[in-house]
């Protein structure tokens, strides 16, 4: 059975794609001309040069695939404007389901993100019921939030066999952008660290990996099933990379207030320049909120792996460290 995996060099796609050839899948991956293939060195993948915003290609890359994975998005935090990820997160969505209907396919698997559900907190964590709420959000947020529904949506109009996954924050090996891996880095060899007061759910990306590849044989079509690890505040992460890697040495917690004010004068300046700032206010209320959910569905349903944290920040370390990535 061959598996078209979009976005195939990423983080996440990369490692799936090493998972499904483990499985004994056949896997084409999509990749744009231009993308750095660093991330599947090594790897016997069929790879499909070309954009998934093109129908032309969206068309080639299907042809002979059974089981579509979902996986190429814009992940950027930055803008926060919805119309900067429309086009890629979700024309593209609308124009490969169509295609999927169109081909019958046996599976699609889409990539969303766990933020297309309000989170909660450690002692009642979000879950696969939990609402969309729209304030606050990011426009990454909510592109995937909608996104997912036009997934849903299709499965509802069609039934077309489609599974909805929803990572949190991956890290692991393979991050050759790197992504989500840059917290690890900003922290390489520092004395001190500033943290915010929040927190997020971690999850190391073998494991997210692991529980796509199951959801092709096990998951429920018309469903959600958030692919999460452990809830950490930023202060209990970066202890764990300290015990991990000896850095950062010292920590120090940034006041609530600095941040947000930070996000309010970033956000100020959005206005005013029309250019986009790391920081704003939107960004700002997320570094201070806990985003926190539950991976129990997962486990119950995909029997997913929950790895610990340590482990993923291990490989990500070892993977850094044979590419250059700590000098």
């Amino acid at each position: 059975m061959k598996v078209l995996v979009t976005g195939a060099n990423g983080l996440l796609a990369s490692n799936l794609v090493r998972e499904l050839l483990h499985s004994g899948y056949e896997v084409r991956g999509i990749v744009r001309e231009s993308s750095n293939l660093l991330s599947l060195k090594k790897v016997d993948v069929e790879l499909f040069k070309g954009e998934i915003t093109n129908p032309a290609d969206v068309r080639k890359a299907f042809a002979g695939c059974e089981v579509v994975v979902h996986a190429a998005a814009n992940t950027s935090q930055w803008p926060t404007n919805f119309e900067a990820y429309k086009k890629t997160n979700v024309d593209a969505t609308q124009m490969i389901l169509d295609e999927a209907v169109r081909r019958g396919v046996g599976k699609f698997i889409f990539v969303s993100s766990a933020n297309a559900f309000d989170p909660g907190t450690k002692d009642v964590p979000g879950n696969e019921e939990s609402p969309f709420s729209m304030a606050g959000k990011s426009g990454y947020m909510l592109s995937k939030q909608v996104a997912q529904e036009l997934v849903l949506g299709e499965f509802r109009r069609s039934g077309l066999p489609a599974v909805v996954v929803n990572p949190t924050f991956m890290l692991g090996k393979y991050d050759a952008k790197p992504s989500s891996g840059q917290i690890i880095l900003m922290a390489h060899q520092k004395s001190l660290m500033a943290y915010p007061s929040g927190g997020k759910n971690f999850v190391h990306v073998a494991d997210v990996a692991r529980g796509i590849v199951n959801a092709i044989s096990m998951g429920t079509a018309g469903e959600c099933y958030l692919l999460v690890g452990e809830n950490l505040s930023y202060r209990e992460f970066f202890e764990k990379l300290r015990l991990v890697h000896g850095h950062p040495q010292k920590l120090a917690r940034i006041p609530r207030v600095a941040i947000r004010l930070a996000g309010y004068l970033g956000s100020l300046y959005e206005t005013l320049s029309g250019k986009p700032a790391k920081l704003n206010s939107v960004n700002a209320r997320l570094l201070c909120t806990d985003n926190y959910y539950s991976p129990d569905k997962a486990i119950r349903e995909l029997n997913m792996p929950q790895t610990p944290i340590s482990q993923a920040i291990e490989d990500a370390l070892e993977w850094f460290a044979q590419y250059g990535y700590l000098s």
